[in-house]
C-alpha cells in the first residue's frame, strides 16, 4: 500500500475554472487521496504548489497539513480607505511613495532596527518550542512585507454604496498583501518535517501531503502556532496601515481584510471538519474579502455566497499562469514599462516575475466563480511597490 486510497476512490471534489494546469488537478487528486481526506474544492486561480496545489480547498477529519495550510502561514490581504483626495495620487505622489518606502521594508531578512509596537508581541511565545525560538525574529520583522507576490500599493477603490461606511464613487486607498514572512515559513518546515516523520508509507511525490493528527502533541503544537501566525500576520497589516496612515496624517475610512494559506475548524454536512485554504479565501454567506488581479489589473471586493460545494471559499487572486523563471527569461522592462505607464501605475520596484503578464486575467477568474461570491467594488493600482528584482519569494 502506498498510503493513498486507490485511483478513482477518493474524497469528492469540484473545479471552479477551465483549462487549470494538470499539474495542480493531478496535486488535488493525490490530496483527496489521503486517508484523512473529506472533500475538496479547487478554485480558478490554481496553480502547482507543494503538496496541495495553489487555490485548493481540503477538508480533512481530526488532521492538519501544514503544507496544505502552506508556508507563508496566514498570509493576506488588507485594505484600508484613506480621507484623502485623490489629486494626491498625482501632485501627492512623492509623499505616498516616501510613506510607504519608510514605514515598511520589502526583501529576505527585511526588518526594523527600531521595532513596532503591537500587543500581539506581549502574547505568550513559548506555546511551542518553534514559536519561542523565533520571537526575536517575528518582532524584528513586524510590520515588513518580505518578498515573492507581496505587495504594498496606493490605488483608486471605486464604489456604488455597497460597502458599509463608504458613499458611492472613487476614493483613495492602500491595499497590502504578506502574511508571518520567516517565521512562519520556519514552522511550517518543522511541523512538515515530524508529519513526513510520522507517515514514511506516503509515496516521494505526496510526501508534502503528510499530516499531523490533532489528537497528537505534534498536531496540537501546529495548530497552536498556526493561530500564533495568524495573529502575528495580522498584525503584520496593522503596522503597516497604522504607520503609513499617520505618517500622511489620515484618518481611515474603512478597514477590510481576510486572510489565506490557513487551517480553520468548521461545521460541514453535520460534522466538524478541518478546512485547509491554501492560496483560497473564506466566502461565507455575507462574508466581506479581497481578491487582487495584478500590478496593473484590478481587485475586487466581494461578498461570499456560501457555496457548501466550494467548503465556502473563493479564489485568492488572479493566479499565475507561468513560473518565476520563465517570466524572467520571456519579459524585460522595455516591453512592461510601457505597458505599466498606459494602465496608469507607477511602480517603485518590483522583479519581472511579478509583472502583469504572468497572471491569468482576473476578470475570467471571476467570472468562473460567479456562483462563490459577488463583486461589490474595484480597486485600481496606481502607485505599487514589491521587492526588488532578484530576492527569493517567500509566498
Amino acid at each position: 500500500m502506498d498510503g493513498l486510497s486507490a485511483p478513482g476512490q477518493g474524497a469528492p471534489w469540484k473545479q471552479w475554472g477551465h483549462d487549470l494546469d494538470s499539474n495542480a488537478i493531478d496535486q488535488m487528486v493525490h490530496a483527496c487521496r489521503l486517508p484523512v481526506a473529506v472533500r475538496g474544492a479547487l478554485m480558478p486561480d490554481a496553480h502547482v504548489g507543494y503538496g496541495l496545489p495553489i487555490g485548493g480547498v481540503l477538508a480533512t477529519r481530526d488532521a492538519v497539513i501544514p503544507y496544505a495550510v502552506g508556508v507563508d502561514i496566514a498570509c493576506r490581504v488588507k485594505m484600508t480607505v484613506l480621507d484623502l483626495p485623490l489629486r494626491k495620487l498625482e501632485r501627492g505622489a512623492d509623499k505616498l511613495r516616501r510613506a510607504i518606502e519608510t514605514e515598511t521594508r520589502f526583501g529576505i531578512g527585511a526588518h526594523f532596527k527600531e521595532r513596532r509596537e503591537h500587543a500581539v508581541m506581549d502574547e505568550d511565545w513559548s506555546v511551542t518550542h518553534v514559536t519561542e525560538r523565533l520571537k526575536d525574529k517575528a518582532w524584528s520583522q513586524l510590520g515588513t512585507s518580505g518578498s515573492g507576490n507581496h505587495f504594498v500599493e496606493f490605488g483608486v477603490l471605486e464604489t456604488d454604496g455597497s460597502l458599509p461606511g463608504l458613499d458611492p464613487g472613487k476614493h483613495l486607498a492602500l491595499l497590502s498583501h504578506s502574511g508571518s514572512r520567516g517565521t512562519g515559513a520556519q514552522i511550517c518546515e518543522a511541523y512538515s518535517t515530524i508529519a513526513m516523520d510520522q507517515h514514511p508509507e506516503l509515496p516521494k511525490e505526496v510526501k508534502h501531503l503528510a499530516w499531523l493528527s490533532l489528537q497528537g502533541h505534534a498536531g496540537q503544537e501546529y495548530w497552536a502556532a498556526m493561530e500564533l501566525m495568524g495573529r502575528y500576520a495580522a498584525a503584520n497589516h496593522a503596522c503597516i496601515h497604522r504607520h503609513i496612515a499617520e505618517h500622511l496624517g489620515a484618518e481611515v475610512l474603512l478597514d477590510l481584510e481576510n486572510h489565506h494559506n490557513f487551517a480553520w475548524k468548521e461545521e460541514h454536512d453535520g460534522e466538524e471538519l478541518i478546512v485547509h485554504r491554501k492560496g483560497a479565501t473564506p466566502a461565507g454567506a455575507g462574508v466581506l474579502g479581497i481578491i487582487p488581479g495584478s500590478m496593473a489589473t484590478p481587485t475586487y471586493v466581494v461578498r461570499g455566497l456560501g457555496q457548501a460545494s466550494s467548503l465556502l471559499s473563493a479564489a485568492h487572486g488572479a493566479g499565475r499562469r507561468m513560473s518565476r523563471k520563465a517570466a524572467i527569461k520571456k519579459y524585460d522592462w522595455k516591453f512592461v514599462s510601457p505597458v505599466l505607464k498606459e494602465c496608469g501605475v507607477e511602480l517603485i520596484s518590483a522583479g519581472l516575475d511579478e509583472v502583469p503578464m504572468v497572471y491569468k486575467d482576473i476578470d475570467t477568474v471571476m467570472a468562473a466563480q460567479a456562483d462563490l461570491v459577488q463583486p461589490l467594488a474595484t480597486f485600481m493600482p496606481r502607485l505599487v511597490k514589491m521587492a526588488p528584482a532578484g530576492e527569493r519569494p517567500e509566498d
